[in-house]
């Protein structure tokens, strides 16, 4: 069973029950090799192990101590243990003393927590016909599984070699079978090759046709500067042989890539390992006993990764440590890249605000979600006739407006005065446009960008700026801004002394409900003589009310509304069904009444667009309003779950 505790970007947090316990992940399983182990994994820090089936069968004294003992004795691990079937040593000798039936039958024998079916490992690059067929008998043998299956939780193995179609179809047709899990195999020559261009078509084809609800393991993946694209492409395992073989070879992992002992005049980390012991102590050494050493900071290195994406994926900034580690090496920026072809998939799942602000450190940072939501969103707003578009300064953005004369109007404006039909907007990097009755809400204010701009944000903030020509009966910029982006069809005009830039303050709480909530969301929560009450800290907006009636309160931190009961129940009564609404089932109906969290298996319906932390509406089948609150879950994840919570309940009772 698998739960999702926290989410960044398709990154996720979460807790994979078994037999031997709970795996937090995203997790690393050490590989152990049955009768040859001479490290402590568990106290480096490893929840779950991986060993191989086929190797314990194929010894006749392993396999006797496993099927008498279990595997957990065999290998001296008491947690959860996942086993492989020998489908590596089918990729690397052709074949394998063993079928698909007994080698399930067998992992149920020694006790797997986590078995795997016999799949046709098909290496990258094979023509597209034996793809093909490796990818039926694969499925095929996958389906057979299933019949042996008793006790163990069970993986059945993402295949297709390098063809995206086929990796996406083998995910369908698994996804529509009785499984736990989903490794995504055959991808270490591409990680041995430096392929991770290739290999994010690989993953991102496999991931986004597998369900949610099912954790994901990226097979072969032990070297720490993977982890974090990895996590972000939604892989929630990994397994390393390399903390041991690369210490076979006095090889020591970091996050930035590989050194070698024989180069080293320093430690290359803080570890236990590298404060106590020096360089030339380690090469004086007996091999075997620097192997050991070495394994240990291989594995200190590894699960301190772990835990650094765990962080940054409750703090909102996992795409950040990303773009810092796919930075130390060429082929894993080009894969960072190639991961931003994706960004319509990634919206999906990405929470709607986060802890963190969000940081531009390269032009890779255009291709984020937030970037990418944002203008999605501002198309859909409604538009006025007339837009002004002014340079950035300060944030907010509002209180420090530049009014130089001779900046604003373009050659044949008709130079109105008034404000009825303009809109105005801040352009800077990396948002692109601001309405400036936006300009408090996350991520428009949430950021931070280098003073100094690159080619690639100008040019990409040019085309935002070009886009507006046709959207727009007259599009007013200022000089500053032409002369900054190269447009070259600008002249300079008088700013009218009676032009008003005050953002006023009911058109403001009516954006803001419309970016949030969708068109008509503002009209429908703010109608009526409204009182707008200010923090005494701040002076920003603080709460909305009718009468004594509080209908929403706007979020210091990110500018979002929260609302109160009389708000939720005016958003219900002008957005149409199922806009902004989970439906939940007769069973759930008395709970959510009293206000109680609303669990994934209850829920029947939702609006498609509900992203994490969305605030949304809770109703029965008869659209009757029950309770609101925030949303844990996407719309995919809250209907593909069966288990957790997908709901936290504000208020309910109405």
């Amino acid at each position: 069973m698998f739960e999702i505790k926290l989410k960044d970007n398709l990154g996720r947090t979460g807790i994979l029950k078994t037999n031997h316990g709970i795996v937090r992940t995203p997790a690393l399983m050490p590989v152990i090799h049955p009768g040859k182990q001479s490290i402590d994994v568990k106290a480096a820090g490893a929840e779950i192990v991986i060993t191989n089936a086929y190797i314990i069968y194929k010894n006749d004294e392993l396999r006797e101590k496993a099927s008498q003992e279990g595997v957990h004795s065999l290998i001296n691990f008491d947690g959860p243990v996942m086993t492989d079937s020998g489908s590596f040593q089918l990729s690397e000798y052709g074949d394998v003393e063993i079928n698909n039936q007994e080698v399930i039958e067998f992992q149920e024998l020694i006790g797997s927590d986590i078995g795997t079916s016999l799949d046709i490992p098909t290496p990258p690059h094979v023509n597209r016909s034996r793809a093909e067929e490796d990818l039926e008998i694969t499925l095929e043998r996958a389906k057979e599984s299933l019949k042996y299956k008793k006790n163990i939780m069970l993986n059945s193995v993402v295949q297709g070699s390098t063809f995206p179609d086929l990796r996406s179809q083998c995910a369908d047709e698994l996804s529509k079978m009785d499984f736990e899990l989903h490794p995504i195999g055959a991808v270490v020559p591409l990680m041995e090759t430096y392929q991770y261009k290739d290999l994010v078509d690989v993953v991102m084809a496999s991931v986004s046709h597998l369900p949610d609800s099912r954790p994901r393991h990226l097979m072969g993946a032990g070297h720490p500067m993977i982890f974090a694209l990895a996590v972000a492409m939604g892989c929630d395992l990994f397994d390393s042989a390399a903390y041991i073989l690369y210490a076979e070879d006095d090889r020591f992992l970091t996050v930035t890539g590989t050194y070698k002992l024989e180069n080293l005049v320093e430690m290359p980390c803080s570890c236990p390992i590298c404060i106590e012991y020096t360089p030339d102590a380690l090469r004086k050494m007996d091999k075997n006993e620097r192997k050991v050493l070495i394994a240990q900071h291989n594995l200190n290195v590894s699960f301190a990764e772990i835990r650094r994406i765990k962080q940054a994926i409750n703090d909102g900034n996992l795409m950040e440590l990303v773009e810092i580690r796919c930075r130390a090496h060429p082929r894993l920026l080009d894969a960072y890249r190639q991961l931003g072809k994706y960004v319509e998939i990634m919206e999906k799942y990405d929470p709607s605000s986060k802890k963190s602000a969000f940081f531009y450190s390269g032009p890779e940072s255009l291709n984020r979600v937030e970037i990418y939501r944002h203008l999605e969103k501002l198309s859909k707003l409604p538009k006025k006739s007339r837009l002004l578009l002014l340079p950035a300064h300060r944030k907010p953005y509002h209180k420090y407006l530049s009014q130089e004369p001779g900046e604003f109007f373009s050659e044949g404006s008709s130079k109105k005065s008034g404000t009825d039909d303009l809109q105005i907007m801040v352009v800077d990097v990396p948002f692109g446009l601001i309405p400036l009755e936006l300009d408090e809400v996350y991520p428009l204010a949430q950021n931070d960008s280098p003073r100094i701009m690159d080619d690639n944000a100008r040019h990409f903030i040019q085309e935002i700026i070009e886009g507006t020509y046709d959207e727009y009966d007259e599009v007013i910029i200022s000089s500053y801004l032409d002369q900054k982006f190269s447009l070259g069809l600008y002249s300079n005009y008088t700013l009218p002394e009676s032009l008003n830039m005050k953002i006023d303050d009911q058109q403001k709480i009516i954006a803001v409900a419309d970016y949030q909530f969708g068109q008509g969301a503002g009209d429908a929560l703010f109608a009526g003589n409204l009182e707008i009450v200010y923090s005494k800290k701040t002076g920003k907006i603080r709460h909305i009310y009718y009468g004594k009636e509080l209908i929403a309160t706007m979020r210091a931190s990110d500018g979002i509304f929260v609302l109160s009961k009389e708000g939720a129940r005016r958003l219900h009564s002008r957005m149409e069904y199922p806009k902004n609404r989970v439906v939940v089932n007769e069973d759930s109906e008395p709970y959510a009444r009293e206000g109680k969290s609303i669990f994934a298996k209850f829920i029947i319906e939702c609006d498609s667009n509900i992203r994490a932390n969305d605030e949304v509406l809770i109703v029965n089948e008869n659209d009757d309003l029950l309770a609101f609150g925030k949303s844990l879950l996407n719309s995919t994840e809250i209907m593909d779950f069966k288990v957790g919570q997908a709901i936290k309940t504000r208020k309910g009772g109405l």
